[in-house]
């Protein structure tokens, strides 16, 4: 088992005894990373939902381009007053289901305990922070295709690196600290890149050049990433969004690079043809991440003199398109 460091001490977790961690949503993004970290010898507690009963029966099943493992003994929940109290939860709710935290968090989590939000959009952060005003909040960036495809059952098809940063509580980005540096070590032992970066919106703002891009279009086109890559029509509407997302950061003040849509289109390309979370979503009729994805950062950029014009009208297409298939 992995035992707690010597700052964690100063920050009032104890000393002595075991590093607990809670995963809130055990899909394919927190099903995936919480399993690494079981699997690694982390005392780590999952919360589920429809596939509680499966799952303590049959236990969670991981498929990886890395090498497929299964964790057949698991501290699987059905309720979060039945957890342990834990020093770290990883958050990976859709952002639809971020109203329950506040009746979840509070049973799971210490004051001061450290929460990772592996979710997509902008202004998560600042959700949980109303929640827990005394925890360290850090905000965790995806890059994985990861699909959950069964019961219990979640299936890696490539990348899995996260792009860590902490919630400032001021103006000014947090920069790198302590507890950063422990999360990132935590999440390295189990074998998962992890990159620092000092100021959280900047890094949200990237990640949005990817998901505003390639989430929605998706879906609106019924096309997976190598669909949309390799048909010029889709792939320049791609790289227009990109482009309206990258103008929308510089005007909140986050400098993107010059080159940064050109990255994320020939990393796309090198991907595994993958169905966006959104695209899945769709799929299974469930709601779409419209407002943490879309609306958020289009009122934010139009707040600071830009009209994120093309983004919108995507936004009103997937509105339209939830609301039938949801009907």
């Amino acid at each position: 088992m992995y035992e707690k460091r010597s700052f964690y001490e100063a920050i009032n977790f104890g000393s002595g005894g075991i590093l607990k961690v809670a995963v809130i949503g055990t899909g394919a993004v927190g099903g995936y990373y919480g399993a690494l970290l079981a699997s690694h010898g982390f005392e780590v507690h999952f919360l589920f939902h429809s596939d509680f009963e499966y799952v303590l029966k049959n236990g969670l099943l991981i498929e990886s381009k890395d090498g497929d493992f299964s964790l057949e003994s698991i501290n699987a929940y059905g309720k979060p007053s039945d957890m342990p109290f834990c020093d770290i939860a990883i958050v990976a709710l859709k952002s639809t289901q971020n109203h329950h935290l506040s009746s979840i968090l509070p049973h799971v989590v210490k004051k001061k305990s450290i929460v990772v939000l592996l979710q997509n959009g902008l202004g998560v952060e600042e959700e949980i922070a109303k929640i827990l005003p005394k925890a360290t909040i850090i905000g965790g960036l995806c890059f994985l295709c990861s699909n959950k495809v069964g019961p219990g059952h979640i299936r890696h098809l490539d990348y899995g690196s996260i792009r860590m940063a902490q919630l400032s509580r001021n103006e000014k980005p947090a920069g790198i600290t302590d507890n950063l540096r422990f999360i990132a070590d935590v999440f390295k032992k189990a074998g998962i890149s992890v990159y620092l970066e000092k100021d959280l919106g900047k890094a949200r703002w990237e990640k949005l050049v990817w998901n505003m891009s390639y989430n929605g279009m998706s879906v609106v086109l019924n096309a997976t990433t190598d669909q949309l890559m390799n048909d010029p029509a889709s792939k320049r509407l791609v790289e227009e969004v990109m482009m309206e997302v990258i103008s929308g950061a510089r005007a909140c003040g986050f400098e993107l690079a010059d080159g940064f849509a050109q990255q994320m289109l020939a990393a796309t390309e090198k991907m595994v043809a993958y169905s966006p979370s959104m695209k899945l979503d769709f799929e299974a009729d469930r709601e779409l991440e419209i407002n943490t994805i879309y609306w958020r950062p289009i009122q934010t950029a139009s707040n600071n003199g830009y009209e994120m014009k093309t983004a919108a009208v995507l936004a009103r297409q997937l509105e339209y398109l939830d609301r039938n298939n949801r009907s």
